[in-house]
């Protein structure tokens, strides 16, 4: 970019920033201490110079933009501390799938594919028996919430245009089917309706949802949600870590299909393994 191109960009831009702020080129002489004389050069369609730093730094604290914005070094307008507070935030996570939070972040990601690494086993994938197992023991009346979450959720992805790619262990579908570790006390009848459940919405609601089993021996993922190129989200047990920077939800895409080229099972094999596993409870 010569010198031409950019005194006429750093004018389109301090223009877009006095119009945004709500403010004018007299105001904007007064918040900095510049000559409106100056302030009005700058603005000429004819301008073919740049302000000196002082000016540019100036005018960018008053606008509350960044000056690497002004000058078309950046392409984003927010400073670097806002930046930085926009690009991961910490939401807290209740234990239940009941957060407005994240069914929000889905919504706003419908026509995107949404790639999800659970914590367990999908709650919106679980009957109300096997939810209910779960969560009243610990949560009381969450368990009603969990079991209206889960159906809404169900319900938004039968008619979103998303597609909806999930990855798990290996491990923790067989303990599920065994009855091992944490589903120990789960009643072997209720283990029998879920696989029920599991076969009727993966055959029904394939492709646009497909499930992938992972050998957790050797790839590993802590519990995240891609939300398409708009947000990259980790769960931590009490709080979502939520990404926004182009760079960083790239890298966990990247991650995601990592799990899906390594998975032992493909969606489409899926159903069959399922069928497999559950002859163990015959």
């Amino acid at each position: 970019m010569n010198k031409l191109q950019r005194a006429d960009l750093f004018r389109t831009r301090l223009l877009i920033a006095i119009r945004r702020a709500g403010t004018n080129q007299s105001a904007l002489a007064r918040s900095t201490g510049i000559d409106r004389s100056t302030i009005s050069q700058l603005l000429r369609d004819d301008a073919a110079r740049l302000p000196n730093a002082h000016v540019v730094g100036a005018c960018a604290t008053a606008l509350g933009v960044s000056a690497d914005w002004l000058l078309g070094l950046a392409e984003h307008p927010e400073n670097a501390t806002d930046l930085l507070a926009n690009a991961l935030t910490l939401t807290d996570a209740p234990r239940a799938l009941v957060d407005q939070q994240v069914f929000d972040w889905h919504r706003d990601a419908e026509g995107f594919k949404i790639r999800y690494v659970p914590p367990g086993l999908p709650d919106m994938l679980k009957t109300n028996e096997v939810l209910t197992w779960e969560y009243a023991p610990h949560l009381g009346r969450t368990a009603a919430q969990a079991i209206t979450a889960s159906a809404n959720r169900l319900a938004w992805m039968r008619q979103s245009a998303s597609d909806y790619e999930i990855a798990m262990p290996l491990f923790e579908l067989q303990s599920f089917v065994e009855g091992t570790g944490y589903y120990a006390d789960l009643p072997i009848e209720l283990r029998k309706q879920q696989i029920g459940h599991w076969l009727e919405l993966t055959e029904g609601l394939y492709p646009r949802m497909r499930l992938y089993l992972y050998d957790a021996r050797q790839v590993y993922s802590a519990p995240i949600t891609v939300f398409g190129p708009l947000l990259a989200v980790i769960y931590i047990g009490t709080n979502y870590l939520a990404f926004r920077d182009s760079q960083r939800v790239r890298a966990f895409s990247d991650h995601f299909d990592g799990l899906v080229r390594e998975a032992q099972i493909t969606a489409r094999a899926f159903p069959d393994h399922l069928r497999d596993l559950s002859r163990m409870l015959d």
